[in-house]
């Protein structure tokens, strides 16, 4: 029987979008798909808007535009953060499935509206947590699932991603907690750069195919080095609904780039990222034995081909709204612990460029210090660390 092709719209074809743009326009594999259209409000940011054009795809500046006159069996979501939740209600009310990139939204109260949408409207939505659509944290997630690797007893997540002033001024929303519209937006090296990692640890131990675990408490030290409004530094310990502790550490704030690592420990085995130069996901058990599961940044596309396939088959797909949501409760409550700390000036130090101009900022000392505390399952302030301040607890009810 032959498959009838999926027809997609593009909502965002510029910023992360220029990425869906260019694995459509250089598909190699025979997916049945064709774009019908682009809602693109700045069509400039778009790398490969002529070649979009030239195919006869036609541009929108809306979705209410676009569903004023076309449908689609598929919108693809690369939007700010803010605008997740109201295009994605808007998409699957007016009959499309829906692939949205990381993360699901800003609120909880948006990804419960976002749930019941889906349901009453029985239209899929896909959430672009790549790593949860690759077949390394799939295979993973099932012999966890299965108990292959015993109880989860305690996992750690360590990121150091540095960002210059160019990553925080590409647009008017970046590092802030609401935009100038008064919309939440949250945006932080939590919830945005790194979100996929905190995911990770939820996404791996939820009970079954399409779930994920909860917190149940998380103690937040959030720090700043950048101007921003928001933090760009986190150390986070968190107790899952299961009763696992996960500790995860992120910042923009290092001169070193470092990560993402992780250490996962099992009763039965411990299971690194990080350590293998092959880039794989490794479990080594207390027997001696060794399993390897592969390299989670493998098939970054992998979440589209899944989202096309699932819609033509009639197939769930391993990250939709219920499996991203931990991530969002996680977020909102780490924002709900109050007070951001500056790091001393005393500390803070400028990176330059070739001509001598001044790029961004770092801490000096901050990823060792990071390091430190990461290997100890230590806050930085549970370290004596003279520029850390304790964190406040929330308890998720």
């Amino acid at each position: 029987m032959t498959k009838k092709p999926v027809t997609i719209l593009l909502v965002g074809a510029g910023g992360y979008g220029n990425f869906y743009v260019d694995l459509l326009l250089d598909a190699k594999e025979p997916w049945d798909f064709r774009v019908v259209g682009v809602v693109e409000p700045n069509p400039a940011g778009s790398r490969r808007l002529q070649e979009l054009l030239g195919e006869g795809i036609p541009l929108f500046s809306s979705l209410d535009e676009f569903y004023g006159r076309r449908r689609a069996d598929l919108a693809i979501i690369s939007s700010p953060i803010q605008f997740h939740a109201g295009q994605i209600i808007t998409a699957v009310t007016a009959g499309s499935h829906v692939l949205c990139e990381k993360p699901l939204c800003a609120t909880v109260e948006e990804g419960k509206a976002i749930i019941a949408a889906a349901e009453n409207t029985g239209k899929m939505v896909a959430v672009g947590y790549q790593w949860s659509f690759s077949r390394a944290i799939q295979e993973l997630k099932k012999d966890i699932g299965r108990g292959l690797l015993g109880r989860a007893e305690r996992m750690k997540t360590l990121v150091f991603w540095p960002r210059d002033f160019a990553y925080f001024q590409r647009n008017n929303w970046a590092g802030r907690i609401k935009d100038d519209q008064g919309r939440w937006v949250l945006d932080s090296v939590v919830n945005n750069a790194t979100a996929h990692f905190l995911h990770n640890m939820f996404f791996l131990l939820g009970n079954s195919f399409g779930k994920s675990a909860y917190p149940a408490a998380v103690t937040a030290e959030l720090y700043r080095a950048n101007p921003i409004e928001n933090y760009d530094t986190a150390a986070l310990r968190i107790r899952t609904d299961g009763g696992t502790e996960l500790m995860f550490s992120a910042t923009h704030a290092t001169l070193e780039e470092r990560g993402p690592e992780f250490s996962f420990e099992f009763a039965n085995a411990v299971v690194n990222y990080g350590q293998d130069p092959g880039g794989n996901i490794v479990a080594v058990f207390k027997n001696g034995e060794r399993k390897v599961y592969g390299d989670p940044f493998a098939g970054e596309g992998d979440k589209l081909w899944t989202t096309i396939t699932a819609i033509q088959e009639g197939k769930p797909v391993p990250c939709g709204p219920e499996a991203a949501l931990p991530q969002v409760v996680c977020v909102n409550g780490v924002q709900e612990t109050g007070e951001i700390s500056p790091f001393p000036v005393d500390l803070v130090r400028t990176r330059t460029g070739s001509q001598g101009e001044k790029t961004g900022v770092y801490v000096t000392g901050l990823a060792q210090d990071l390091l430190n505390a990461y290997e100890k399952w230590k806050l930085p302030s549970e370290l004596g660390l003279a520029w850390a301040r304790p964190g406040k607890t929330k308890i998720f009810r």
